[in-house]
């Protein structure tokens, strides 16, 4: 019979950046649902008021910080805070990004700039802070969100996808260096899952119906078939686990 304990996260802690809607709550609120305590982190904290809502309802603590992760300053400032107020820090859920679709010959340095500053520079200095304080508590978890653009390339999303490729090397390279630390470093790759940032692309009915025909489990992701690979990485259930990008897609990578 499996240990269900393996996947408890009671006496745990963890940050979420990006937590204020969409993926990044839905994983806060499943990391509190299995006993986590929280720090959230947004560019507008009162952003964040729904979510700490749904954590303390949970029982469990929740921290809201105000973060840009394209400030590496911030970010120290930010993980100490959150290190101070938790006790300690034992899981960092990597989710903050941006993406805006454009045709590659449309693309300025600002757009470049933006996207790989919030979605791999950002995301590689949060996890340098949390890894600072893991580090002196024994170790921890570290899971990066990637995409299926880690893995394929999709028109009109080149400074998104090159930055989700660049994380997902990120994502082996720190595994390896860190754990000796105790570290492990993972990753999910969400498939087609409908939130305010890709919106957009589901306003086109004809895009729905093609996208939908390569899923072979025949629909797009709901937020809430991510939370198990969240708690999974995130717990001793997945221990001997790091280094690994998990997709949460139907399906869709296998099929292609």
């Amino acid at each position: 019979m499996a240990d269900l304990s393996l996947f408890d996260l009671t006496g745990k802690t963890a940050v979420v950046t990006g937590a204020s809607r969409g993926i990044g709550r839905v994983l806060a609120e499943a990391l509190a649902r299995a006993g986590a305590d929280v720090a959230v982190t947004a560019r507008d904290q009162a952003s964040l008021s729904e979510t700490c809502a749904a954590i303390s309802a949970l029982g469990r603590r929740a921290v809201p910080l105000a973060l840009d992760v394209t400030d590496a300053e911030l970010i120290r400032k930010r993980m100490n805070e959150a290190k101070a107020a938790l006790g300690r820090i034992d899981i960092l859920i990597n989710n903050a990004g941006v993406e805006q679709v454009r045709p590659s010959l449309e693309v300025d340095e600002a757009l470049w700039d933006m996207i790989l500053d919030t979605n791999l520079k950002g995301a590689f200095f949060v996890a340098q802070a949390a890894a600072s304080h893991m580090k002196e508590t024994g170790g921890g978890s570290i899971v990066n969100l990637c995409s299926l653009t880690s893995e394929v390339g999709i028109p009109t999303a080149v400074p998104y996808g090159s930055s989700k490729t660049g994380l997902l090397g990120m994502t082996r390279a720190l595994s390896a260096e860190w754990a000796p630390l105790g570290i492990r470093v993972n990753a999910i790759a969400p498939g087609y899952f409908r939130t305010a940032m890709t919106e957009v692309f589901y306003q086109n009915t004809s895009w729905q119906g093609a996208m939908k025909a390569k899923i072979p489990q025949g629909r797009f992701g709901e937020l809430g078939d991510l939370a198990g690979a969240a708690v999974f990485l995130a717990s001793s259930a997945s221990a001997y686990v790091t280094g690994q990008c998990l997709a949460v897609d139907g399906g869709f990578l296998a099929s292609i």
